[in-house]
């Protein structure tokens, strides 16, 4: 991923709706959920959520497929993924984020506030 859909991905999840309803729509795995269901779930006017949808929907992070007369939205599980592989690209230095990773992060991290 390049940096500039990783911004509109996380200016997409900054706002509380939008991570409400992107965290509901991971859970709820590839089949996702109807509209009508992530607004009952969350407590969302259908008004408010037909624009965090399309924000959502984007920045890549929702796939809508039409199922009848329902739109059912699902998260775009590649996007995450590429999301959290952008973040943590040069974790630990470029090193794994594995038990030994993490504690030379730790070790570095200890090093330099000291």
């Amino acid at each position: 991923m390049d940096t500039k859909p990783a911004i509109a991905a996380l200016a997409a999840l900054a706002q509380e709706s939008r991570l409400a309803t992107y965290r509901l729509l991971v859970q709820a795995g590839p089949a996702g959920l109807p509209a009508t269901r992530i607004a009952e779930a969350l407590g969302v006017p259908p008004s408010s959520l037909s624009f965090h949808l399309k924000e959502l929907s984007h920045a890549g992070l929702v796939i809508p497929r039409q199922d009848g007369r329902f739109i059912i939205y699902s998260a775009n599980f590649d996007t995450m993924n590429a999301l959290l592989g952008f973040l943590t690209e040069n974790c630990c230095g470029g090193n794994p984020c594995t038990p030994v990773g993490n504690a030379a992060c730790n070790s570095a991290v200890v090093g330099a506030t000291s």
